[in-house]
This record gives C-alpha cells, sequence and structure tokens, in this order.
C-alpha cells in the first residue's frame, strides 16, 4: 500500500487494499516463491521483489489457479470504488503480455521498496541476484510496467541497461533487459 501509487503511498485510495498485493505480489510468491525476495530492515517490512521465468506459463497459471478464487470474492457488479473496481476488473480480465514481449523477454518482475530502503543500492543488487538467478536457468530476457509518471524509477531501471520496448494504452511503459 506505502508505495501503491506509482511508487508513492497510496494509505487512503483504496477501500480494500488487498486488491493491490492480490493482483500485484501475491500469486508470484504462490507460483514460484524462489524468485521472490521480501525485504525486512530494523522497522520492518521495506520492500519486495517478485518475479517469474516465464510470463505466459504463469499467466496461464493464474488463470487456472489464482484467478478463479478472487472472481468469486470480489464479483465485478458489487459497487465499489473506481480504483477498487479498476483492480477488481483487472482479476476478472487480466491484461496478457503480448508475445512480442514474452518471446524476447520472457521473465516479468515487480520491486517496491519503502524510501527508507532506497538509494543505498538494495533496488540494484535484487535485481542483479534476479537477473543471476534468471540466467542460470536459461532466461533470455526480463520485462517490467513502470509508469511514465514514475521518473525516477524510470532513471533507475535505465541504469541498470533496461530499455523502454512498448507503451501502454494508458501511457505506463514497459521496459526490458536482455540476458542473453
Amino acid at each position: 500500500m506505502l508505495t501503491g501509487a506509482d511508487g508513492a503511498d497510496a494509505s487512503g485510495s483504496y477501500d480494500q487494499p488487498e486488491l493491490l498485493a492480490h493482483h500485484w505480489a501475491s500469486p508470484h510468491l504462490v507460483a514460484d516463491r524462489s524468485l521472490c525476495t521480501i525485504v525486512v530492515d530494523h522497522d520492518g517490512p521495506a520492500g519486495y521483489l517478485v518475479a517469474t521465468a516465464d510470463t505466459v506459463a504463469f499467466e496461464q497459471w493464474c488463470e487456472g489457479m489464482w484467478w478463479p478464487p478472487l472472481r468469486d470474492r470480489y464479483p465485478r457488479q458489487t459497487p465499489r470504488r473506481d480504483r477498487d473496481q479498476q483492480l477488481v476488473d483487472l482479476l476478472h480480465a487480466p491484461d496478457r503480455t503480448p508475445a512480442s514481449i514474452a518471446e524476447a523477454y520472457p521473465a516479468h518482475l515487480h520491486i517496491n521498496l519503502l524510501p527508507r530502503a532506497q538509494g543505498a543500492g538494495l533496488g540494484r543488487a535484487l535485481i542483479e541476484r534476479l537477473t543471476d538467478q534468471l540466467r542460470d536457468r536459461g532466461v533470455v530476457g526480463v520485462h517490467l510496467g513502470v509508469s511514465a509518471s514514475n521518473p525516477r524509477a524510470i532513471g533507475f531501471y535505465e541504469h541498470l541497461g533496461f530499455t523502454t520496448i512498448a507503451v501502454e494504452d494508458d501511457g505506463g511503459l514497459i521496459m526490458g533487459l536482455r540476458l542473453a
């Protein structure tokens, strides 16, 4: 929740804040825990990196195992705030990664660090650890989504070698990093 608004605090923006985790983080923890890292410091949880090595297989797994119980739990016709409804709509009609991206960049990741965990090299270390794990699995590329209104994150990813490979309909960027 504390990074749910393009890296900023989304507290108070959702009536059902668990929807953010249901969509962006939790399925990765269930599908392949070995590619997930939770960051904890002296004040408690400070961030995470979750990933999958095969986005197409992950999306198929979600369709068969993850989304159905959530669709039952969060029916579309229940009245709710716009931001909550957008996430419920994604549970019922999730975005699919285009084949052109999945072929060249089959893995994907989500990373969020609270401000207190930023700026000390932790994000770089998490992504480098993940890319090493992906290379060990023979994965040739990884991609991620980032809001165009988050220039700090875009600069961070570019510094790590990611490049913009697509622009989404909502203006968000898909950035990719070749691993082989």
